[in-house]
């Protein structure tokens, strides 16, 4: 079976849902992600983003970025980004926690799986080390005791290498758990401060075959038909294509040749 290939928003940060879907569909891609940002979301963001979906015909992966506040209390806000995948029909919506307490966390995943319910929409839980939650086990104990059929865990193969973890342990993870996996390349290593991760996962990543993480490897322990979401969030790629829909091609371009050189199929 072929992975679907979606593009990130991350690799296009400072452009709105409209324009995103507009680049990804020039680019030929079939599937996107958007950032819901709470303050430049309203009824005209919605429609002329659902147009820009409709237009390119894309399915949309996911929607972020629900960030779980300190003490786990969620907000009207957290409920907006929700709401905005409900309207677009997102398939997932992505959660990173800044609560330490996993308990807490829990709670506010919980709470975020029963919004998301009625669209039968996956709410991934993410593991980074700018976070609160900074390993697969980590994040799978919140998913345990959040107790609920939308949890769900989210692979950022940027992040599993920080995080110290090795293509082995994907094997043992029950495929249910993983709806989708975002995917990069960037640098063996990272120095272990925030500042370091901080720009590591914002402007040093790079796409499949452009730097040194085991990309294929971690692809390949994954289940065989989990969406491939490219995130390459680049200050290189910004900086040589300002252009969103050459961007979003370049990135496209360069990952189909990486994954077809190592036998990953994709449609």
């Amino acid at each position: 079976m072929a992975h679907i290939l979606s593009l990130a928003a991350g690799t296009l940060p400072e452009f709105q849902p409209e324009r995103v879907a507009h680049a990804a569909g020039a680019a030929g891609f079939r599937h996107s992600g958007f950032t819901i940002e709470p303050e430049k979301w309203d009824a005209a963001a919605l429609r002329a983003t659902k147009a820009a979906v409709a237009d390119h015909d894309l399915s949309v992966l996911d929607v972020e970025v629900v960030w779980i506040p300190e003490g786990g209390e969620l907000s009207d806000d957290h409920k907006l980004i929700i709401d905005a995948g409900l309207e677009l029909g997102a398939a997932n919506v992505l959660v990173v926690s800044s609560e330490p307490d996993h308990g807490r966390t829990a709670e506010a995943l919980h709470q975020l799986c029963d919004w998301a319910a009625p669209g039968n929409m996956r709410v991934a839980l993410e593991f980074l080390m700018i976070t609160a939650v900074q390993s697969i086990d980590s994040a799978l104990d919140i998913i345990k005791q959040a107790d609920h059929p939308a949890a769900a865990l989210l692979i950022d193969t940027l992040h599993f290498q920080r995080a110290g973890h090795g293509s082995e342990e994907l094997e043992e993870l029950e495929a249910c758990l993983l709806p989708y996996t975002q995917v990069c390349d960037g640098n063996l290593g990272c120095e272990t401060s925030f500042a370091a991760f901080l720009e590591d996962a914002i402007d040093l990543r790079s796409c499949p075959g452009e730097g040194a993480l085991p990309v294929a490897d971690i692809i390949r322990a994954l289940p065989r038909n989990i969406p491939l979401s490219l995130e390459i969030r680049s200050k290189a790629y910004r900086d040589q294509f300002p252009d969103a829909a050459a961007r979003a091609a370049a990135v496209r371009a360069a990952s189909l040749a990486y994954l077809k050189q190592h036998d990953i199929p994709v449609h």
